[in-house]
């Protein structure tokens, strides 16, 4: 997965919402829960919860819609790895999709939420990616919330126009919202 360098004075702190086309009704909530359930590097979840809601919208999504973002330790990363892509160890970032809100917007009644799905991240493994590749933490847990985002919302990279496509999302995203000379 991709990676990148330290938030500017824009920071995830002061997460403002930058959408390549018109805002969202701000009165439809897309719900962006996150939890942390690790202790092994200290982050924001607060923040990067409003991160993955900037790409959210940023990306077109209307609510009402609802994401899950969860920081887990390296044991349960490495449990859902194998579980779920039979790949063994821990990985940095799971995405699961639930509904694709462009099939449910023309069909979807008032009011029923939109299940985006589940991004995990393990921020262990992020801070070892981050160290290796000379990125600060807090810049390698953006990159792979946003990363994790477009996974759900359908972007991949398994061929080389899908990764350019993709790259180019993450760094528009990382730019508008984390730092604007934000490089992958």
């Amino acid at each position: 997965m991709m990676r990148r360098r330290p938030p500017g004075p824009t920071g995830l702190a002061g997460l403002s919402h930058p959408s390549p086309g018109p805002c969202p009704d701000p009165s439809v909530e897309v719900d962006v829960q996150a939890a942390n359930e690790q202790d092994d590097v200290e982050l924001d979840a607060e923040a990067l919860g409003r991160l993955a809601g900037a790409v959210l919208a940023g990306e077109g999504v209307t609510g009402p819609a609802e994401l899950t973002l969860t920081f887990i330790d390296e044991e349960a990363m490495a449990a859902l790895n194998r579980e779920h892509l039979g790949e063994s160890g821990p990985t940095d970032v799971l995405a699961f999709p639930l509904e694709d809100p462009a099939e449910l917007e023309p069909n979807r009644p008032p009011g029923m939420v939109a299940l985006l799905g589940d991004v995990v991240v393990c921020p262990a493994v992020a801070q070892r990616y981050a160290a290796d590749h000379g990125r600060s933490t807090a810049d390698e847990l953006a990159l792979l919330v946003v990363h994790g985002v477009l996974h759900v919302l359908g972007h991949d990279h398994a061929e080389a126009e899908e990764t350019a496509r993709m790259r180019a999302r993450e760094l528009f995203h990382l730019r508008a919202v984390v730092d604007p000379t934000f490089v992958l």
